[in-house]
């Protein structure tokens, strides 16, 4: 075998090593979406020209909690991002602001009706100020109570989706 052929031969040998070392660490295995809403018993408007009104469905689900009753609730931003089998990701629901953020990372599979386990931090104003492992599940987003902002509290909700259908 000469010079010329075994280079050949190490370059089809390289070639299908990388085509078999996909990672599988970057498989797509659901959609976190992150909102944030505002709840205010004061001026509404004060909420600034972002603000809409929230989605009946989720404003029934947040009055129905004692702690984030309140009298007007407003969506703020939102954004919606791929949760990877092994590595961590962020949401940035008010862009191009990033003064709130949500990184997250899978930790395990609860059940086979798509429950799984969480790894979620918030940052506000560029300070970790939530860090929790939590049980999610589709349809049932994590609701955290933030800071007080512009004569109302801050809601930020993440929701766990499955992921997008293959070839959508």
């Amino acid at each position: 075998m000469n010079r010329r052929d075994l280079i050949s031969l190490l370059w089809l040998a390289g070639c299908g090593l990388s085509a078999a070392q996909a990672d599988p660490g970057k498989d797509v295995i659901g959609m976190v979406t992150v909102t944030v809403y505002q709840g205010t018993n004061g001026n509404a408007s004060a909420a600034g020209q972002r603000a809409k009104a929230a989605d009946p469905a989720i404003v029934k689900r947040l009055a129905g909690e004692q702690k984030l009753k309140f009298t007007h609730y407003l969506e703020l931003g939102k954004d919606t991002k791929p949760l990877f089998r092994s590595y961590e990701n962020w949401a940035q629901p008010l862009p191009p602001s990033d003064e709130i953020l949500l990184r997250f990372e899978a930790q395990s599979i609860l059940s086979k009706e798509r429950r799984r386990r969480l790894d979620i931090e918030l940052w506000l104003s560029r300070k970790k100020i939530l860090k929790t492992d939590a049980a999610m599940e589709p349809g049932k987003p994590l609701l955290v109570l933030g800071p007080e902002w512009r004569g109302g509290r801050l809601i930020i909700a993440a929701e766990l989706a499955p992921p997008p259908a293959k070839g959508k």
